[in-house]
């Protein structure tokens, strides 16, 4: 693969140029044994990403091209997330501008050539504080809320502790607020502004705590993660992109165990499967499996036309309360 990157000239204000890297970064999303995993390379510390070469046809070219060669992956669904430029989010000293340009894709984990250089790691991996399948996690009464609110209590003036604890109530759901499954960006974001994830103090002394549990990544790949997730989060609640995860059979518990596993929340068994009916996104395939404790379970499949398709409108997800 030829190495030569595409570099942009952007001029600095008193009139020198730098050259500025391009970046494709890709968070690859499937359903694996232990939930939604991303696939990771290195020590499971970061996304498959390249830079964007002469190469290259195209952007999605690019990206499709360092996934395949760096994990034996080839992807199919895909999108572009994001681009991010933030100088001081890198973690390292260049001398050149990097631009990230982020996708998200969707497949499955079967599909992978085996290759030891990737792994899929579990996405609540790197962020403990996003599966509230079971309840509210206990890292957040135990360990985020104390220390959020510790860092607004920091702040200069009123106003702005007043402001800090407002967004930390609304990004965690303290005070008996709701909790928002799609704010994962928002409150990794958050983390990040008051030091308490790894990423924010590498390499410095701005914290005598210990970071908060939860994985780090390299560079901003965990940010980049957040906004993947984030997407999809949202994406499912409008379109039908979850069967680009799904087997090509399945149950309605395992359709909704699935959607279940992406939102980190637990949905109302009957108006999940009722919408689904409805919206006339599955059909029977006329088989069962006998996989399942008690009578054998129906087995369905996405009808042809959500397939071939694929912009026909989704299910809002009935999320339980409970």
């Amino acid at each position: 693969m030829q190495k030569q990157a595409i570099a942009t000239r952007k001029e600095e204000p008193s009139g020198k140029a730098h050259d500025a890297n391009v970046d494709l970064i890709a968070v690859v999303v499937a359903m694996t044994e232990h939930g939604p995993g991303a696939l990771t390379v290195g020590r499971a510390d970061a996304l498959p990403s390249g830079p964007f070469e002469l190469s290259h046809r195209s952007l999605q070219f690019g990206l499709r091209a360092w996934v395949e060669h760096q994990t034996g992956h080839q992807l199919g669904y895909i999108e572009q997330l994001y681009t991010f430029a933030d100088r001081d989010r890198i973690g390292e000293q260049r001398q050149q501008r990097v631009i990230s340009i982020s996708y998200l894709a969707l497949t499955r984990a079967e599909h992978a050539v085996g290759s030891s250089k990737r792994a899929w790691r579990s996405w609540y991996d790197y962020f403990p504080w996003e599966d509230h399948r079971s309840g509210v996690p206990s890292i957040i009464p135990g360990i985020l809320q104390p220390r959020l609110l510790a860092w607004a209590d920091d702040a200069g003036h009123d106003v702005e502790r007043r402001e800090r604890r407002q967004r930390a109530g609304i990004a965690f759901g303290f005070d008996g607020r709701d909790w928002n499954e799609e704010l994962v960006l928002q409150r990794y974001e958050l983390l990040y502004e008051a030091a308490l994830v790894e990423e924010a103090v590498r390499g410095s002394e701005l914290s005598a705590s210990p970071p908060i549990p939860g994985t780090p990544m390299i560079a901003d790949h965990r940010r980049i993660l957040a906004t993947g997730i984030a997407r999809l989060r949202s994406k499912i609640k409008y379109r039908p992109v979850v069967f680009e995860l799904m087997p090509p059979v399945f149950t309605l518990l395992q359709l909704q165990r699935t959607v279940e596993a992406l939102s980190g929340r637990l949905l109302h068994k009957p108006n999940f499967r009722r919408l689904i009916e409805q919206q006339d996104l599955v059909e029977e395939t006329g088989e069962t499996t006998s996989d399942t404790v008690g009578r054998p379970a129906k087995l369905f499949r996405f009808r042809h036309a959500v397939l071939d398709e694929r912009v026909v409108a989704g299910t809002k997800l009935p999320l339980s309360r409970a």
